[in-house]
């Protein structure tokens, strides 16, 4: 896999968004996927290719599923969010950029330096209109909504998984359109003994350079 698979041109990304991430190691509790699972939601099956080496910091290269290379870039931090008390975390603005790639790379390809994350990803989408929130579909697309992720994660024989939620629209809406959306999603506490805040709050380039990388 090398950098000519990606084509030449313009890029098809350029998506300014608003972000907060916690990753729990371990297997996925299925309480917490029927916590998550009383919203309407999509899954899919993938693996994502990440550059760990060199680590640059607040910068994401990857190449996901094989068919886009993306380039994420931290720009900075408007504080951070409480939700009832019931979890605590750094919100992150983030621009990304999205080339198509090909052919599609396997995970056997990937060079020295690039580390393959399996995920099975479940996926729901809510609109902001105001202070009202509901479900978001194609025909609300460039409007402002948050997508809300619940991921398991295998890299390297390990086992995690993570919870994100990704605030995209007009610029001024995003912080109200992410807060709004995590005060949804956790009106109801999380099951059990899971513990959501500032330990385990990072964005993937920050869990990933805490990965073993041999």
């Amino acid at each position: 896999m090398t950098m000519e698979h990606a084509t030449s041109g313009r890029p098809a990304g350029g998506l300014r968004s608003l972000e907060v991430r916690w990753f729990v190691p371990g297997e996925l509790d299925p309480a917490v996927a029927a916590w998550f699972g009383r919203f309407p939601a999509e899954m899919a099956v993938r693996e994502d290719a990440y550059l760990v080496d060199p680590y640059l910091p607040g910068l994401s290269v990857k190449l996901r599923a094989g068919e886009a290379f993306e380039v994420k870039v931290r720009q900075d931090s408007p504080g951070s969010l409480d939700a009832a008390g019931r979890i605590t975390g750094r919100m992150e603005f983030f621009e990304k950029w999205s080339f198509p790639f090909g052919p599609s790379a396997q995970a056997s390809s990937y060079p020295p330096g690039w580390l393959a994350v399996h995920k099975t990803r479940t996926i729901t989408r809510f609109r902001v209109a105001g202070r009202r929130i509901g479900p978001a579909g194609p025909r609300f697309q460039g409007q402002p909504q948050c997508a809300v992720e619940l991921t398991g994660l295998r890299t390297r024989g390990e086992a995690w998984w993570t919870l994100g939620f990704e605030a995209t629209g007009p610029a001024r809406r995003l912080r109200g359109v992410l807060e709004d959306t995590v005060a949804l999603v956790f009106a109801r506490a999380l099951p059990g003994e899971v513990r959501l805040g500032p330990g385990n709050c990072r964005s993937y380039a920050e869990w990933l350079s805490l990965q073993p990388q041999c």
